[in-house]
C-alpha cells in the first residue's frame, strides 16, 4: 500500500509536468505575437518622419501609432501638404521623404474641402480633441466642428469607415502617437478657424 505522501508527491508532480507542458505548448505563439507587436513598434520609430515629445507617454503606444499612421494608414498623404519633401516623390522614383516641415498640419485640398490639422493643439491635445471626441469622429465619422454643415453632419473625404473597425487598442496608439508630433499652427480644414494661436 502506498503511502499518503507518495500519492500526494506523484499527484504533485503529475500536475507541475501538464502546467509544464501546457506552457510550452502555448509560448511559443506567445512570443510570435509579442515578436510581431515589438517589430511594429520598433518600425513605428524608425519610420516616424518628425522628433517625438516623449515626455510623459506610453512608448510601446507611440510606436505603435505611428507604425498605423504612417505604414498603414495613409494619414499623411491627405493630411500632409505636399504629402512629400522636394525630391522625394516616391512616384517619381526618388526614395520616399515625408514632408516634415508640413507634416499633418493639414491643407490638402479635396473639391470644396481642406483636410485637417491633426498635429497637437497649445494643451497637447490632438487636432484639438480629446481621446474620447477622437474615438468619436473615427468611430461615427461625425464632424464635431460641423465646418461644411450643407453636406450634414459627416465628415466627407476622411475614409472613416475603414478606421471604425479599429481596436480601441489602436485608437490609443494613434492618438498618443499625435500628441507627439510637432504643433504646427492653423487649421484650415476648418472654415474660419484662426491660422495662428494653435501652439
Amino acid at each position: 500500500m502506498q503511502s499518503a505522501l507518495h500519492v500526494a508527491f506523484r499527484t504533485t508532480t503529475f500536475a507541475a509536468a501538464a502546467a509544464v507542458c501546457a506552457m510550452l505548448l502555448h509560448a511559443p505563439e506567445a512570443r510570435a505575437d509579442d515578436d510581431a507587436a515589438d517589430s511594429r513598434i520598433r518600425q513605428g520609430f524608425a519610420i516616424a518622419p518628425v522628433p517625438l515629445d516623449l515626455r510623459g507617454r506610453n512608448r510601446a503606444l507611440v510606436g505603435l501609432g505611428s507604425y498605423i499612421v504612417n505604414a498603414q494608414g495613409g494619414c499623411s498623404d491627405c493630411h500632409t501638404n505636399p504629402s512629400y519633401a522636394p525630391g522625394g516623390n516616391p512616384y517619381l522614383g526618388e526614395p520616399k521623404k515625408i514632408n516634415a516641415a508640413g507634416y499633418l498640419a493639414g491643407n490638402a485640398p479635396f473639391g470644396p474641402f481642406l483636410s485637417r490639422n491633426l498635429t497637437p493643439d497649445k494643451s497637447g491635445l490632438p487636432a484639438g480633441s480629446t481621446f474620447a471626441e477622437f474615438v468619436a469622429t473615427m468611430r461615427t465619422g461625425i464632424d464635431r466642428d460641423h465646418a461644411h454643415p450643407q453636406f450634414g453632419p459627416f465628415l466627407q473625404v476622411m475614409p472613416w469607415p475603414l478606421y471604425r473597425e479599429m481596436t480601441d487598442h489602436d485608437l490609443r496608439a494613434i492618438y498618443e502617437y499625435l500628441g507627439t508630433i510637432p504643433c504646427i499652427e492653423g487649421d484650415p480644414g476648418i472654415p474660419g478657424a484662426s491660422s495662428s494661436g494653435r501652439c
